[in-house]
């Protein structure tokens, strides 16, 4: 309908498991906060790149066959130790770039093929297994590994944090690591607290220019509504530019290696607990190993996406 109607038609939503109000809930107001920084790392990539659709042939590369999407996976849980731990699995279906959840005790990463490009699929690995699996398979070996552990300890939640180490560590190694991705989903979410899905839907064509992709951010954006006439956004993605933005802000006072070691943590509870860490059989990603290299790359991302330092020490003081 949406399509026939020259975009003109508010989707009407169903859903076979909707969200629980607690959840549309706690995600239904959006931020801009970080806006500014949003829109600058979009202008970025179009001033070089033209459209994003050029931005992503040019440094995504081509979508890779399953074959080679296999062999990728293989060589990556190799590097990080992980063979036979985490079930893979191809898929037509997804609506993201790929997820990571624990199928009957076994951990399992489902990735989506359409999106699987040369030069981003070790990005995605990183993300999925290097960042969220290895959190997780350390997170079990600590005092906090449940939610009463939790409690007692009085962490903060895991996220923004996690989620903004997975994003960073999806460009770490990538020549030209933009954010486009987190600042497109922040963006949308944004505007979508105070416009309809058809005049979102025209909104990010800025930014934009195919009409399935611009669907998908706009969808995303929009979960859990059914009637999409209505302004309301689901703020949830905002977590990974949220995330991303306060770990660079404090980049050079976070012990990396140590924040992988406790797990499911917050960068600002790795001092306090760092004292009270089981350290043994603790794993961290191979990209994280050289602590200076890897510092290197946050400097990196930071200059390529024309972040400015001072900018975010006023934001996040």
């Amino acid at each position: 309908m949406f399509f026939e109607s020259d975009y003109k038609y508010e989707p009407q939503f169903e859903y076979a498991q909707p969200e629980p109000r607690s959840m549309l809930e706690k995600y239904q107001e959006g931020s801009g906060l970080f806006l500014q920084q949003a829109i600058g790392i979009m202008e970025c990539v179009l001033r070089k790149f033209g459209s994003y659709e050029n931005f992503e042939e040019v440094t995504g590369g081509n979508v890779l066959p399953k074959c080679q999407v296999w062999a990728a996976v293989r060589k990556y849980l190799q590097k990080e130790g992980c063979v036979g731990e985490v079930v893979v699995r191809l898929s037509d279906e997804l609506l993201s770039q790929a997820v990571m959840v624990v199928e009957s005790c076994r951990p399992t990463l489902t990735i989506n093929l359409a999106r699987a490009r040369q030069h981003w699929l070790e990005g995605m690995l990183r993300h999925e297994i290097g960042t969220h699996y290895l959190r997780g398979v350390n997170n079990q070996l600590q005092p906090w590994a449940t939610s009463d552990g939790r409690k007692q300890f009085g962490l903060k939640p895991a996220n923004p944090t996690e989620e903004g180490l997975a994003s960073l560590h999806s460009v770490l190694l990538r020549k030209q690591p933009y954010l486009w991705r987190a600042a497109l989903l922040y963006f949308t979410v944004q505007h979508a607290a105070h416009m309809s899905f058809t005049q979102l839907f025209t909104h990010i064509a800025q930014y934009v220019q195919d009409p399935d992709v611009r669907w998908e951010y706009c969808l995303r954006a929009k979960r859990g509504q059914t009637d999409t006439s209505q302004p309301g956004c689901f703020s949830k993605d905002q977590v990974y530019l949220d995330g991303i933005l306060r770990i660079l802000r404090h980049r050079k006072s976070i012990d990396f290696k140590m924040l992988t070691c406790l797990g499911k943590v917050s960068y600002e509870d790795v001092e306090r607990l760092r004292h009270l860490a089981v350290l043994q059989r603790t794993r961290v990603p191979h990209f994280m190993r050289d602590q200076e290299r890897y510092l290197q790359h946050l400097d990196h991302i930071v200059a390529v996406n024309e972040l400015d330092d001072s900018a975010l020490q006023h934001l996040l003081p």
